[in-house]
């Protein structure tokens, strides 16, 4: 039984949520609280599995609330904001920042179609949350990290790719704000994330790193020490022209925009010199991209298991041979800053 704590300051949400979640005979709700401060003084004698937290509360709200409970009872936090229809997402990602995991979007109150989804959609996260044990570990040091030689020889990359999932959010900004402003290649990023938050996420990164950070428009060509990910719900390719082209293909493992279809774009449009990074996440999305671009030539990454929030994607990759260097997360700027003989970080 996974056992969860609502922590929102409106009655109203606390019960629909103990409605949507009553739906699943494996998750029990122990207890609620309408604040940050209320919900620390419960948590020693409930132990939560796994806590769902509203930004904007009284007394305490969800930012100063994830900071304590991160140093004093650490455990996965997931942030159910109304933030999306209000169009302010760039705060939610203070809580990411402070170690939440994920974030989904508060319910419509009329049973419709789409509240129905949300609930699936809530109810797979806090499954996906409730195994995460241990929040922040130490990296292991690079020296360890299972790695393949880069040859003076060999094709250097033209563009990275980079996909993550749950946790990806803090993973990216470990990546990103460790380039500088003239790293010499466009890097391409697909963020699995609830619909409505990744203009927040890319606008949170932006303030944050000295690349410019953007979104992906069709007829745009990538251009070197730009960051660009792709638009909520569409499949992000290439053209002919080396083009992007956000389209409305159907979902690949489950996942639209997927990783595993932007970075077989780039294996069949930058064959050897393509590259891609494998982060944290649950599930396979990514491992038959990182597979294309390998059969071609290019360089492909997995991130480490002692560094990831959800070692799911990149254990598959290893494990079907697709990732040729395993690397903890802070080991993965510095190895493309000496790919492209830039001082590390």
């Amino acid at each position: 039984m996974i056992k969860v704590m609502l922590v929102d300051d409106s009655l109203m949400t606390l019960t629909i949520l103990k409605k949507l979640l009553a739906q699943a005979p494996d998750i029990a709700v122990v207890g609620t609280a309408s604040n940050g401060r209320e919900a620390l003084k419960l948590l020693p004698a409930l132990q939560p599995d796994v806590i769902c937290t509203d930004l904007k509360m009284p007394v305490m709200d969800g930012l100063d609330f994830t900071k304590a409970v991160m140093a004093e009872f650490p455990r996965p936090i997931l942030v159910i904001s109304a933030a999306v229809q209000s169009k302010d997402t760039s705060n939610i990602f203070s809580l990411i920042q402070a170690g939440a995991i994920d974030v989904i979007a508060k319910f419509p109150t009329e049973k419709t179609d789409e509240s129905l989804l949300n609930a699936r959609e809530l109810i797979s996260k806090i499954r996906v949350l409730s195994g995460v044990h241990v929040i922040s570990r130490k990296s292991v040091m690079a020296s360890s990290a299972v790695q393949m030689p880069i040859q003076p020889d060999s094709a250097l990359p033209q563009i990275i790719g980079i996909g993550a999932s749950t946790g990806g959010p803090n993973a990216l900004s470990t990546i990103l704000t460790a380039l500088p402003a003239n790293f010499p290649l466009p890097i391409v990023c697909i963020q699995h994330i609830s619909e409505g938050f990744s203009l927040g996420m890319v606008n949170w990164l932006n303030q944050r790193c000295k690349l410019t950070v953007q979104f992906a428009q069709t007829g745009l060509i990538p251009k070197p020490g730009q960051v660009y990910f792709a638009p909520d719900n569409k499949q992000l390719e290439m053209n002919a022209l080396n083009e992007f082209v956000c389209s409305d293909l159907p979902s690949y493992d489950g996942h639209r925009p997927s990783i595993s279809v932007t970075f077989q774009s780039l294996a069949l449009r930058f064959g050897k010199r393509a590259m891609g990074i494998l982060l944290t996440g649950m599930g396979r999305d990514g491992v038959d991209g990182l597979q294309s671009i390998k059969q071609v030539g290019g360089m492909t990454i997995a991130q480490d298991e002692a560094s990831c929030i959800i070692f799911g994607m990149p254990k598959i990759a290893i494990d079907e041979q697709a990732a040729q260097l395993v690397l903890p997360l802070d080991s993965i700027a510095n190895t493309l800053l000496k790919m492209v003989g830039q001082p590390s970080s």
